[in-house]
């Protein structure tokens, strides 16, 4: 495989057509695979194993452009640090929570499917505390921890590197401010028909929480949801939108 990604890595350099480009990348996915099979990956919504590939194939394609064959480098060193040092930034990005907490809220998780299963319907804030042997305020704090947590991930650089973040994208009724790039327009107006796409629950919900500034009890309570609830709509929404916008940003690639 290296002496394969390797002379078709050559090839592109001497050659830099998109079809070389395409070639390498696909010649990579074991590598890159391989990798990401080596991490250690958080509970998070957004580290799915297609979410790292993505950001694996994303640090490659920086490692191509920077790759050198004079150096006496082998692509696929060079590439291997590239792609696990974007990987490894991507889930710092992504998640702020010390390992205990992450641990925690995966046990919270865990709790409330096993509550649904028994109770045949939505567990109580006070229920589910009782399952982890917490208090109702220690539970309520853990809630606060994992909207603080996907609250960080809409505030990163949409791209890793540049200014915009998610949430500046995601078009505000109030907001008058034209943008200056046509291109930032075309992502507004494709983000605000995403959200014009989901099922009135979700659109409710994101409106309430990032335009109306409601907390996750807020919220809660005006749809008759636990704070879990509605942090797990919410946490499963953003990661559906970040999807679509980096298939779009891949394809535009």
């Amino acid at each position: 495989m290296s002496k394969d990604l390797q002379s078709i890595a050559v090839q592109f350099v001497s050659e830099p057509t998109e079809r070389n480009r395409e070639a390498v990348v696909i010649a990579a996915i074991p590598l890159v695979r391989s990798i990401v099979g080596r991490l250690s990956i958080p509970d998070h919504p957004l580290a799915t194993r297609e979410d790292l590939e993505s950001v694996g194939q994303l640090g490659l394609l920086q490692a191509l452009d920077g790759f050198d064959p004079e150096r006496g480098t082998p692509f696929v060193s060079y590439a291997y640090g590239r792609v696990r040092g974007a990987l490894v930034d991507y889930l710092r990005s992504i998640d702020a929570l010390p390992r205990e907490r992450r641990r925690l809220l995966a046990e919270a998780h865990h709790a409330m499917d096993v509550l649904r299963q028994q109770l045949h319907g939505e567990p109580s804030d006070q229920q589910v505390a009782e399952h982890l042997e917490m208090t109702l305020v220690e539970y309520h704090t853990l809630l606060r921890d994992a909207q603080c947590r996907f609250a960080l991930s809409l505030h990163a650089p949409m791209d890793g590197e540049g200014d915009q973040t998610f949430i500046e994208s995601i078009p505000n009724a109030d907001t008058t401010k034209a943008f200056e790039a046509i291109d930032r327009n075309s992502l507004k107006d494709y983000i605000k028909t995403l959200i014009n796409e989901l099922p009135e629950r979700e659109q409710t919900i994101l409106a309430l929480y990032y335009f109306e500034n409601l907390t996750l009890r807020e919220i809660a309570g005006l749809m008759d949801r636990t704070e879990a609830r509605i942090s797990q709509i919410l946490a499963k929404v953003l990661k559906t939108l970040r999807a679509q916008l980096a298939t779009v940003s891949n394809k535009a690639a």
